[in-house]
C-alpha cells in the first residue's frame, strides 16, 4: 500500500488504546513496533502499512478492519448555521457543534448567571466576540474586551459576567486532556 492509499488511523488506534488504559510501551511491547513510530501514527504523522496495521490492531485487541471503521466514522465535516438554535441549551446559549466529539464549544449571547462558580476538569478558552465581560478565576479578577482571549486549565474554579450590553462569549473546551505520556 503507497503513502496515498495507507489509511488514516491515529484517532481510532488512540481512542482504543485509551479505552484499554494502554501506554504506548506496553502497545510496541505487543506489536513489535517501536513507541515513535506508534506515537506518530497516533498523531497522523506516520501511515501504518497493511501488515503495522494488523500488528497494532492484535496488540489493541481488535482488528484492523475495526480500527478503520472507527477512523472512518470520526471523520466529520458540519457547518452550524448562526441561526440554528438547540432546543436542549438555555436562551442565549448556542451550540457551535453538534454532536458528541472531544471540542465542546458554545456562544453565549447576554447576561449569564454572575453568581454561577464553574470548576472543570477541562481546559478551555473563552474568547470575547463581542462587547465585553470580567471573569473571575481562582480569585483575581480578568477584564476582558472585544476579540480577547481567557485560558484556563483544568481545575481552575472561575465564573465570568457580561459588562456590557450585547456580549458575546465562546467558551470552547477538549473534551480529554492529552495524556503525556513517558517512556
Amino acid at each position: 500500500m503507497d503513502e496515498k492509499e495507507a489509511p488514516r488511523v491515529g484517532a481510532a488506534v488512540k481512542r482504543r488504546r485509551r479505552a484499554l488504559q494502554l501506554t504506548l510501551a506496553v502497545v510496541a511491547s505487543r506489536s513489535g513496533l517501536s513507541v515513535p513510530f506508534l506515537s506518530q501514527v497516533e498523531n497522523e504523522r506516520a501511515r501504518p502499512s497493511r501488515r503495522s496495521l494488523e500488528l497494532v490492531a492484535e496488540a489493541l485487541e481488535t482488528s484492523a478492519g475495526e480500527l478503520l471503521a472507527a477512523a472512518e466514522a470520526s471523520r466529520t465535516v458540519d457547518v452550524v448555521r448562526a441561526d440554528e438554535r438547540s432546543a436542549a441549551l438555555p436562551p442565549g446559549v448556542r451550540g457551535l457543534v453538534r454532536g458528541r466529539h472531544q471540542l465542546h464549544a458554545l456562544e453565549f449571547t447576554g447576561e449569564q448567571d454572575a453568581g454561577r462558580e464553574f470548576q472543570h476538569r477541562n481546559d478551555e478558552l473563552l474568547y470575547v466576540a463581542d462587547g465585553a465581560a470580567e471573569v473571575e478565576a481562582e480569585g483575581r479578577a480578568h477584564r476582558l474586551g472585544r476579540g480577547d482571549t481567557l485560558y484556563l486549565s483544568g481545575g481552575v474554579r472561575h465564573r465570568w459576567r457580561a459588562t456590557e450590553p450585547g456580549t458575546r462569549l465562546l467558551v470552547v473546551a477538549v473534551a480529554d486532556h492529552v495524556e503525556v505520556e513517558e517512556e
